[in-house]
């Protein structure tokens, strides 16, 4: 680097010093216009080598996970994307979701196959007990009851599939969320510079450009 810049400073000193027939006039002490395009880049590349500062950006960064490919192993394994994302403390909360739905049908799914058996068995042409004996708590009850309670059961265990889809999706969903903000530089160390300048619209009339810059301290 420091050859770069002697060469560089010497080619200015050189090119500055031209006889004066390479000048537009005897008289005259200015440049040719290449002679002078030719001094400004050379100055300007050396003046920018002079400020070059060292880089003390760290090289050796965190990888991180595709978002992708954390949602896809969420899909298929739900709680391998947490894994991945180092968020091993929601394993448990997926797997409790699941097992709370889970359960949660099973029970609708038994009260539904009772008021289905009592439903049934209410006709006194249905002998065979096709659906099970009527239990105990259900006997005597009014028959167009137990038609409402068999049908709203029935629906209400159909539409827990639904919400088990829902939070198999919400497991991906916050895999693939939280792999994306894995990246940001959300430290202590972050400082934030505001730039406000004149600037021309897209009409030609005059406006302000306002930016906002994140860097460390």
């Amino acid at each position: 680097m420091r050859w770069v810049k002697i060469n560089t400073f010497m080619m200015i000193c050189l090119f500055a010093a031209l006889p004066a027939s390479a000048q537009t006039s005897p008289g005259e002490q200015e440049l040719l216009p290449v002679q002078q395009h030719f001094m400004n880049r050379v100055a300007g590349s050396a003046y920018s080598d002079m400020l070059e500062l060292p880089d003390t950006t760290d090289t050796v960064r965190e990888t991180f996970p595709s978002p992708k490919s954390v949602m896809f192993k969420s899909m298929m394994i739900p709680g391998w994307g947490q894994i991945e994302n180092r968020q091993a403390w929601k394993v448990p909360i997926v797997y409790g979701l699941f097992a709370g739905v889970g359960y949660y049908t099973y029970y609708l799914n038994g009260q539904y196959q009772d008021y289905r058996a009592a439903y049934y068995n209410s006709f006194s042409e249905n002998t065979d007990q096709r659906f099970g004996p009527t239990p105990v708590r259900l006997q005597g009850v009014n028959r167009s009851q137990l038609q409402s309670n068999r049908n709203s059961l029935r629906n209400r265990r159909d539409f827990m599939a639904i919400v088990f889809l829902l939070a198999y999706g919400l497991n991906a969903v916050d895999a693939y969320v939280f792999a994306h903000m894995r990246s940001f530089d959300v430290s202590d160390d972050l400082t934030a510079r505001t730039l406000l300048s004149p600037d021309l619209l897209a009409d030609g009339s005059p406006g302000i450009t306002l930016s906002i810059s994140l860097s460390k301290k």
